[in-house]
């Protein structure tokens, strides 16, 4: 029941974003239709990663958003790495303690790990990578498909920062992202 009423909730909160956002000129052709976003972790993605003393300092955080859940926007610097069409261009923001975590939908399954911060900081032993989640997304001609999300950690709000990625190649990328235009989920 919980979970039909944050979808509810969801698919609520995004036609609230989308109309706002209809009201403001865009340089995107306007799309219509609602998307639904489903999460499944496993045990083995909530459990608290072990510490070492060769795991790279948290940057600091510049988040100045009271604590909650927002939708923004998440841009990266590829057409080959991004949110998934479904969410156009969006994830969920959650923010608590000053601290930022955003929740994305990818394209597919071929991303396997991010890591904040630069490639060959990931390549170091005792690198704590993010670990991707299940998604179901829901296009808008009521298509449905399983995709990897993850939970990235935002230092700061519309500014650029480095998030490296590894796919199935085995090859760690450098990506510069940045996420912008936070509005509170209802």
């Amino acid at each position: 029941m919980k979970r039909i009423i944050a979808l509810i909730l969801g698919v609520l909160t995004l036609a609230v974003c989308f109309a706002c956002a209809a009201d403001t000129p865009s340089a995107e052709p306007e799309t219509t239709g609602a998307q639904t976003v489903e999460t499944e972790t496993t045990d083995a993605q909530t459990a608290e990663p072990e510490t070492t003393d060769a795991q790279i300092a948290e940057p600091e955080s510049k988040i100045d958003l009271p604590d909650g859940t927002y939708t923004a926007e998440f841009h990266t610097d590829s057409s080959m790495f991004h949110v998934n069409e479904a969410n156009k261009g969006m994830g969920i923001l959650t923010v608590k303690d000053g601290k930022a975590t955003i929740h994305v939908s990818l394209v597919g399954k071929s991303i396997l790990n991010l890591f904040p911060g630069l490639a060959e900081d990931a390549q170091k032993e005792g690198a704590v990578l993010l670990e991707p989640t299940v998604d179901v997304v829901t296009y808008e001609d009521g298509e449905t498909e399983e995709v990897y999300g993850f939970d990235v950690p935002v230092p700061a709000i519309g500014e650029e920062f480095d998030l490296a990625l590894i796919g199935k190649k085995g090859t760690w990328y450098d990506h510069k992202v940045s996420v912008q235009n936070p509005l509170p989920q209802e």
